[in-house]
């Protein structure tokens, strides 16, 4: 019974739960990611390299053919632009991401920095301690 309220305590804590949101919202951030990526930068970079898409680039290893039952064996491709095509949006993610924690970093800073309070005036130095000493023994 103990393992059970500890997990419970563990599950409802506020760190699980802000990563559960996490995660959810990071999943819907990855589709608009992508969707940015495949309808918005690659048309024009594929324009720029001759009309070329990326997400059609393979090689094919063994070509398509049919079995002695009749039923067709699908080729056998390497798809390297579909790598291609996820590196260039793990590329804009990251650097979404980025941007992102850089702004939040500085917001923070900025929020400590106008809440911090001012140092307190530097203590005399040896000097005019000395001088305070001399004053004193005069005053007397």
């Amino acid at each position: 019974m103990g393992l059970l309220k500890e997990f419970r305590e563990f599950a409802v804590k506020g760190n699980v739960i802000d990563l559960a949101v996490g995660v959810i919202i990071g999943g819907a951030f990855g589709k608009i990611v992508s969707s940015f990526v495949n309808d918005v930068v690659m048309p024009p970079l594929g324009l720029l390299i001759g009309g070329m898409d990326f997400k059609s680039l393979a090689i094919t290893l063994k070509d398509a053919s049919t079995n002695e039952a009749g039923e067709a064996v699908a080729a056998v491709t390497l798809n390297y632009g579909m790598f291609i095509q996820n590196v260039v949006d793990f590329t804009i993610i990251a650097f979404v991401i980025f941007l992102a924690i850089k702004g939040i970093n500085n917001f923070n800073r900025k929020k400590e920095e106008a809440a911090a309070p001012p140092p307190p005036p530097p203590g005399p130095t040896p000097s005019e301690k000395l001088l305070e000493e001399i004053r004193d023994l005069l005053k007397k």
